[in-house]
């Protein structure tokens, strides 16, 4: 099985919260892989929106999402974009 492991830092506003991490857990849902998103040696359920929440990740903050599965470097990927693009908001 295939397992990437990545690492991004949050640049929009308000960080994985609200909005933003229902995007990035509506995303990663859309993956057969198996997700996980460490921040400080936490880990959450990325297909989890309480599970993300959970990691209090806010602007600045570097987060490492982990795939492992079929389509691990597709979700990787997608999901890093996401956060990259700040996910959608305005500035």
């Amino acid at each position: 099985m295939v397992k990437v492991e990545t690492t991004v830092k949050l640049l929009n506003k308000v960080g994985l919260h609200a909005r933003p991490a229902s995007l990035f857990v509506q995303t990663a849902r859309k993956c057969k892989s198996q997700i996980r998103v460490r921040k400080d040696g936490r880990e959450a359920d990325a297909k989890s929106i309480l599970s993300v929440l959970s990691l209090g990740a806010e602007c600045g903050h570097v987060i490492t999402i982990i795939a492992e599965g079929p389509d691990a470097e597709e979700a990787i990927n997608t999901l890093v974009s996401l956060v990259k693009n700040k996910f959608g908001e305005e500035e």
